[in-house]
């Protein structure tokens, strides 16, 4: 995979891959940016939330249930030293559909812990919860012989 990133002035720069879509970034304004994009670091969320989404949406239509919503949350502490990395990120994962809690922890474990390359990318501590038809649904404890909840 190859990205270009071209300079555009002060702190704002313009990024393209190989899908051919545009993304821009920039700092904070009172970091001397301009404030037309989006910084770094919630890009790396956003290509978080999104790999994990695209896993669980792939899984549960593999699983034939009905899932007819799909909300992700991710809210992320970072180091307050440099390089300010992220070392905790909580996803909360809003699920509306036919979907029972114990097949939506399976496509959640599944993502998180085999499929989900942005995941596997950072050195992070990620907690999963979720919300499924608006109600909590803590992590199940029941494991099956691969080690994820059946």
């Amino acid at each position: 995979m190859k990205v270009t990133s071209k300079w555009l002035g002060q702190r704002h720069f313009q990024a393209d891959g190989p899908s051919g879509h545009t993304v821009y970034m920039d700092a904070r304004r009172e970091d001397g940016g301009t404030g037309q994009g989006n910084r770094p670091m919630e890009l790396l969320l956003m290509g978080i939330v999104g790999c994990t989404g695209i896993d669980i949406a792939m899984i549960i239509e593999r699983m034939r249930l009905s899932l007819e919503e799909l909300e992700i949350e991710a809210k992320a502490e970072r180091r307050e030293e440099h390089p300010k990395a992220f070392t905790e990120i909580h996803l909360t994962y809003h699920m509306q559909g036919e979907v029972p809690a114990a097949k939506a922890w399976r496509a959640i474990r599944l993502s998180e812990e085999k499929y989900c390359s942005a995941i596997g990318s950072i050195n992070a501590n990620v907690v999963a919860h979720l919300v499924l038809n608006g109600a909590d649904v803590p992590p199940l404890d029941v494991v099956g012989q691969d080690g994820l909840p059946d």
